[in-house]
């Protein structure tokens, strides 16, 4: 054990935390003892991919926002 056991006790969100862990990894490892594991990199992938692909429309839908006030600026200022 270490010295910030006791800490991290008596918040809530830390002890959430780390049973949320113990059961991803004890899925983990019953995946892994079983040859499943593949399974689960596919599905982040994908996942990933998702998110990446979000990520990028909100980057475009920001950069058309600046874009636009930048040459209402413009317009008023010149």
């Amino acid at each position: 054990m270490n010295r910030f056991t006791g800490l991290l006790d008596a918040d809530p969100y830390a002890t959430y935390a780390r049973t949320l862990l113990a059961i991803r990894f004890s899925e983990l490892r019953k995946k892994m003892d079983r040859g499943d594991a593949g399974a689960s990199a596919i599905e982040l992938a994908v996942i990933t991919a998702i998110i990446a692909v979000i990520a990028l429309a909100i980057a475009i839908l920001i950069r058309n926002v600046v874009n636009s006030k930048k040459a209402a600026i413009n317009s008023v200022k010149g």
